[in-house]
């Protein structure tokens, strides 16, 4: 039996933020949506969460209105084999368990068939490092911007630390300028319990380009970030969205609204349909965060400059998946001053404990 399962059940008329909590603060990354009588009404999973959030639909809404109504689930009496062959068909990592009643009496969880520990990941990480940090001048004419310090250690350093602490050991950094501050402060990685290697960008290849600096053919999917990134994002959720949407590629993004100044007019040919006083306009912009399919690295071309953004545009022309996954934790790019300055202030909040 699943220990602490119990944790993760949740009444139809919560709401999606009070659920977001249950999903945080339990390891299963799931809620079990029950009635009174303990039957199972739906699921929710950290993916459907950030789907809502792509569809703008409020965190106040209940929770039945997003959950998956109609789950994967299995049988009290099916033999641990009957339960993984189904996981590992539908490609769940979680799966309720009922009784003949439809009552949830466990939560099996793939890892956890598969007696393996959740600790290590197999996934690499390439961090982008190589930036001239020009907006935060005269900061970086001395010091490169992934060394700049937020709270008592370098941006670079609570990057990697983030990413040890949720298993990941395998590190690439992509250096250019001062890039030897960067390999003399970091090494080969084992002073931090990490594996690191360095990719040298003689000349400019973007954020996809450096990718073909990379010494050896992955097996496994490859996150990319950009190493001016304070985040409080969970990666294994992130790699488990990408699992669950079978993508090649996906690219974070979040949330990011401004206001019209001014009353906006609607018009239909010459006429005045309607008047919207200072709306707000709201998007998704690129969060600086992806996760690669090892085939997606064959499609960048050598020697040259490709970033990101066009990678996604010839996975897409290629018949590629792309995915979309919103960040709704803590987030700040410190490419400014004024970004950096209020990473200092807000550090603490945000990445004690």
């Amino acid at each position: 039996m699943t220990k602490n399962w119990q944790n993760t059940r949740v009444a139809p008329t919560d709401s999606i933020r009070d659920t977001i909590q249950i999903i945080d603060q339990s390891s299963l990354q799931i809620a079990l949506v029950i009635d009174e009588k303990g039957c199972l009404l739906g699921t929710a999973t950290d993916g459907d969460i950030r789907r809502a959030i792509l569809k703008g639909i409020s965190l106040d809404a209940a929770i039945h209105s997003i959950m998956n109504a109609s789950p994967t689930v299995a049988q009290a009496h099916d033999s641990t084999e009957q339960v993984l062959a189904l996981m590992q068909h539908t490609r769940k990592h979680q799966i309720p368990i009922l009784n003949f009643e439809g009552v949830v009496v466990d939560l099996a969880i793939l890892e956890s068939l598969l007696l393996q520990p959740t600790g290590t990941r197999p996934n690499a990480v390439v961090l982008m490092a190589g930036g001239l940090g020009t907006r935060l001048r005269p900061l970086t004419e001395h010091c490169p911007k992934p060394l700049l310090k937020v709270g008592s250690k370098p941006v670079l350093q609570t990057i990697i630390e983030n990413f040890r602490d949720q298993g990941f050991k395998k590190f690439y950094l992509s250096v250019n300028y001062k890039a030897e501050m960067i390999e003399a402060y970091f090494g080969d990685g084992s002073a931090f319990a990490v594996s690191i290697e360095y990719l040298h960008e003689n000349t400019r290849l973007g954020t996809a380009g450096a990718l073909t600096l990379l010494p050896e053919q992955l097996e496994h999917p490859l996150i990319v970030m950009n190493g001016d990134l304070l985040t409080k994002v969970d990666y294994r959720k992130l790699l488990d969205f990408h699992h669950e949407h079978a993508a090649t590629a996906t690219m974070c993004v979040r949330e990011y609204d401004f206001q019209v100044p001014y009353g906006v007019v609607e018009i239909d040919t010459h006429k005045i349909v309607g008047i919207q006083e200072k709306p707000i306009q709201r998007f998704f912009v690129n969060a600086g965060i992806y996760v690669l399919q090892p085939e997606a690295l064959t499609l960048i071309p050598k020697n040259s400059f490709f970033d990101m953004p066009t990678l996604f545009e010839k996975v897409l022309a290629n018949a590629g998946e792309c995915a979309a996954f919103p960040v709704r934790e803590y987030w700040i790019d410190i490419g400014q001053l004024a970004d950096l300055e209020r990473a200092q202030l807000e550090f603490g909040d945000a990445f004690s404990g």
